[in-house]
């Protein structure tokens, strides 16, 4: 039974802002290998952190609508966070 999730992804842009577009390709591609189903990716851009934990100072945000299985979530889950260039992530189901 495929639900609906959004999710926040928030990638580490330090050093790496010439290719964001080519990050945030790679992870639409994990969702839809993974079996989900993306209506709608949304780049909410850079912004700064209020506090700078573990050396990073700012971020890059992603929204993700999309409809998936529940294994397929966990699923993505796991493979952003073995990602390096992923910071955080949170998933939601609508």
């Amino acid at each position: 039974m495929s639900r609906k999730y959004e999710a926040t992804i928030v990638i580490d842009t330090k050093g790496k802002e010439d290719n964001i577009e080519t990050i945030v390709s790679q992870i639409s591609r994990e969702f839809e290998t993974n079996g989900a189903k993306l209506e709608q990716v949304d780049n909410l851009g850079k912004k700064k952190f209020q506090f700078a934990p573990r050396h990073v100072d700012s971020g890059f945000y992603l929204h993700f609508l999309f409809s998936a299985e529940p294994t397929t979530v966990a699923a993505v889950q796991v493979k952003l966070k073995l990602n390096e260039q992923v910071y955080l992530s949170h998933f939601q189901r609508r």
